[in-house]
């Protein structure tokens, strides 16, 4: 199971340090995938949700822990070239990431090959933990009820 962490938020969403590095190392240092949101612009990498924030290098985006979310087709084309692990999206009901995991859109069925994004969104849905991972922004509380369920 990957419990991913959305642009490095773990106990909810801080859109003050939302996809800065120290932010998104910190919920790997916690154990966490993160999904990170990914600019290509005058030739270099950066993170930010609504803009190209925060400059980072291509090493950097090889990290195995990250999910690179694309957000505009340079950065699409130069993921690609570089060997990340990628994805674009925007409200897709499903997309494919580039080592085949299904990202699925919030509120949308789930399959083993999924990764479950935002399940707050839809306070209905009731979580079986039957796919390949969960991708929230409060991903420490999903964690701790997988654990809770899935105790032998």
């Amino acid at each position: 199971m990957y419990f991913i962490s959305h642009r490095g938020n773990t106990l909810g969403p801080d859109i003050s340090k939302e996809n800065s590095v120290d932010y998104i190392n910190d919920a790997i240092k916690k154990g966490y995938d993160v999904e990170i949101d990914v600019w290509f612009q005058k030739e270099n990498f950066y993170l930010g949700h609504d803009k190209p924030t925060y400059l980072v290098d291509d090493k950097y985006l090889l990290n195995k822990k990250l999910w690179c979310h694309s957000k505009n087709l340079d950065s699409l084309i130069n993921l690609k070239k570089i060997g990340a692990h990628y994805f674009w999206h925007e409200n897709d009901e499903y997309t494919l990431t580039s080592k085949g995991y299904i990202w699925t859109y919030p509120g949308k069925n789930l399959s083993n090959e999924s990764i479950c994004v935002l399940p707050e969104w839809h306070k209905e849905i009731k979580l079986d933990y039957k796919f390949k991972g969960i991708c929230s922004d409060y991903i420490e509380r999903y964690k701790n009820e997988y654990n809770k369920t899935n105790r032998i």
